[in-house]
Formats: structure tokens, sequence, C-alpha cells
């Protein structure tokens, strides 16, 4: 594994990110089609529906841990004296 000049590295950071929200919209958007479907009584199964809700709930939660664990991050190489 080559080392990673530090604009590589938040190039990578930064798509990484970019792809994580990504992933995060669709799993929403899939979960509010699917509540949609179930409430206008079309053929959906309630635990699919549930499934589909919980996946997009821990999705946020996991995306939103990595950006807090970033913010902390960076808040303490700001705090770091030189």
């Amino acid at each position: 594994n080559a080392a990673h000049t530090p604009g590589e590295a938040h190039a990578q950071f930064s798509q990484f990110l970019k792809d994580s929200i990504n992933a995060v919209n669709k799993s929403q958007a899939e979960s509010d089609r699917l509540t949609e479907k179930l409430a206008l009584g079309q053929d959906v199964d309630l635990h699919t529906v549930m499934i589909a809700a919980q996946k997009s709930s821990v999705a946020l939660q996991a995306t939103m841990e990595v950006r807090n664990k970033a913010v902390e991050a960076y808040q303490e190489i700001m705090r770091m004296q030189i």
C-alpha cells in the first residue's frame, strides 16, 4: 500500500464522504418510496417497508458518526501546539 500525499488523502476522504452521503440518500429515497406504496395500499409487505426504514436509519447514523469523528479529529489537530 503506497503512501499518499495529503492532497490525495483529502481527495479520497472527500470522495468517501460523498459516496456515503449518496448511499444514505438512495436508502432514504427507497424507504420513502416503499412507505408511500404501503400508504397507498399497493402491493408491498409491511416487513419490507420496516426493513428499508431500518437500513436507512442505520446508514444515516453511521454516516453521522463518521462525520462526528472527522470533526473531532479536526478540532484536536487545531488544538495542537506547533
